[in-house]
């Protein structure tokens, strides 16, 4: 039988290596949108997770174009009520949500003023903060702060509370060898992916704890799937250990010293 015309898999006898390296190549466009090699879709929710909080992230122009470990792709998928944006300030035509005079606007974001967020959080039950929009800022530290200070007067307008997590910047942060949540090498302690951020943000934040208890637990599985993808593809260091900025050593949790 003349077998001529059949389509052939152009593939099929393609050697194991070269297989893997086109499989590099390809991209999960039906759903993370990552190369294939690292598709993190098994790991993602069915559906994006409902929440009563609703976050605004502001993404840096240069984030996504130039940072392929940026986490807010993935974020995206994952929560219903993200709403992001690109740009290097907020103003008035942002969003409605910043605008709307019942929402209880908070920015997520370190410095000498803010409060920390479990505290704020204690002081202020859920019935006393209706329609909660978190702001967080995406990009590098740098980028970051430069934002939130630009964005500083349009937010002290709208009475934006600035509130954070527990940070330290007297002590190095972590690398992706020490710790299985940090993708690279973080200026100093507590500085966290932007997916972490609002991971942990949200489980102090949202009244329901079934909602809180999901929403951290999975993206917190998201960060560990794309950080093991990451150190797949990094020469083993040994870990140097970190300095406060009075100069005392902290020895790595490693460390048999």
């Amino acid at each position: 039988m003349d077998t001529s015309d059949r389509d052939e898999d152009p593939n099929a006898n393609e050697p194991p290596e070269e297989e893997e390296e086109r499989r590099g190549r390809e991209i999960c466009f039906d759903g993370c949108g990552r190369p294939c090699s690292v598709c993190i879709c098994p790991y993602l929710p069915p559906s994006p997770i409902p929440t009563s909080t609703h976050i605004l992230v502001l993404h840096h122009p240069h984030e996504l174009r130039r940072n392929r470990l940026a986490t807010l792709p993935a974020l995206t998928r994952s929560l219903l009520h993200l709403h992001s944006l690109s740009g290097r300030r907020l103003h008035p035509s942002s969003s409605s949500l910043l605008t709307s005079s019942s929402s209880t606007p908070l920015l997520l974001f370190p410095s000498p003023n803010s409060i920390p967020l479990s505290l704020w959080a204690s002081q202020n039950p859920p019935s006393a903060r209706p329609n909660l929009n978190l702001i967080v800022l995406d990009g590098t530290w740098a980028q970051a702060k430069e934002m939130a200070a630009a964005s500083g007067p349009f937010l002290s307008s709208i009475g934006a509370i600035q509130v954070s997590l527990e940070v330290d910047e007297g002590v190095d942060g972590e690398s992706t060898f020490e710790s299985e949540l940090v993708l690279k090498k973080e200026p100093f302690k507590g500085c966290v992916s932007t997916i972490e951020a609002v991971a942990r943000a949200l489980r102090i934040l949202e009244p329901e704890e079934k909602v809180a208890v999901e929403v951290e637990e999975t993206l917190l599985r998201v960060l560990r799937a794309m950080v093991g993808f990451q150190k797949r593809h990094l020469k083993p260091i040994k870990p140097r250990p970190r300095l406060t900025k009075r100069g005392h050593l902290l020895l790595p949790s490693n460390s048999n010293a």
